[in-house]
């Protein structure tokens, strides 16, 4: 993997490295959703398990090339953006996504359900920073998915809350800063895990998101966060 080197600290595009990195700490590494690098046996393995997953390309921000893959009504589904295609076959599933990838690679990722505010999904960008030699969290914030949409993205129409807003709104208020605290302490973990593999950072932006029932995940990190 070749990491982009920037003056203000070490920039590191390959999302598959820095997910193989956290997945070597055993505290972080439950937090995760099971990740693959992308082939079409991958991609009928994990749809088997489990029914829907998330592919993305293995470098890339803003949602770009992100779709929604699920076995449905006997065949498939993709979503790309707020359009939806159905295939029959998984040949022509297949197909499709070479279209979608272009010769890119990509990861799939099994898909969480998250809690969802009126429907919409609703994740966490929590962003780090090393000044003066310490790592502190500057941003706890919710994504909220624009009507009709799964990825969360601001530059896709996602709306900015504060964190104790989303989490109390999409599941409960009680849990709001039990949540937070947890997301800081797997933040600053994670920060430490990364770091020490790759030297040099100085910046990141974790996405997090919860579940239905409350449980945390880690779904990338980047380190050019907006």
């Amino acid at each position: 993997m070749q990491a982009q080197v920037r003056s203000s600290g070490r920039t590191l595009a390959d999302k598959w490295a820095k997910t193989a990195a956290l997945l070597s700490h055993p505290g972080i590494a439950p937090h995760i959703p099971k990740t693959r690098l992308y082939s079409e046996a991958n991609l009928r393995g994990m749809l088997a398990q489990y029914g829907s997953v998330v592919i993305k390309p293995q470098r890339g921000t803003g949602g770009v090339g992100v779709a929604k893959v699920a076995r449905e009504g006997g065949g498939y589904s993709v979503t790309v953006g707020a359009s939806k295609r159905r295939y029959r076959t998984f040949a022509e599933l297949a197909k499709a996504l070479r279209r979608l990838r272009r010769g890119r690679r990509y990861l799939i990722q099994r898909r969480i359900p998250l809690a969802t505010i009126g429907g919409r999904p609703i994740d966490y960008r929590v962003k780090i920073v090393k000044e003066g030699g310490e790592w502190r969290i500057r941003a706890i914030v919710g994504r909220l998915a624009r009507k009709g949409l799964f990825v969360t993205n601001l530059c896709r129409g996602g709306t900015q809350l504060p964190a104790s807003v989303g989490i109390s709104r999409s599941l409960s208020p009680r849990l709001a800063a039990a949540k937070k605290r947890q997301m800081r302490s797997l933040t600053y973990t994670a920060t430490a895990v990364l770091e020490r593999r790759y030297p040099g950072i100085d910046q990141l932006g974790f996405d997090y998101g919860l579940d239905r029932s409350g449980k945390i995940w880690i779904f990338e990190v980047n380190t050019r966060p907006h």
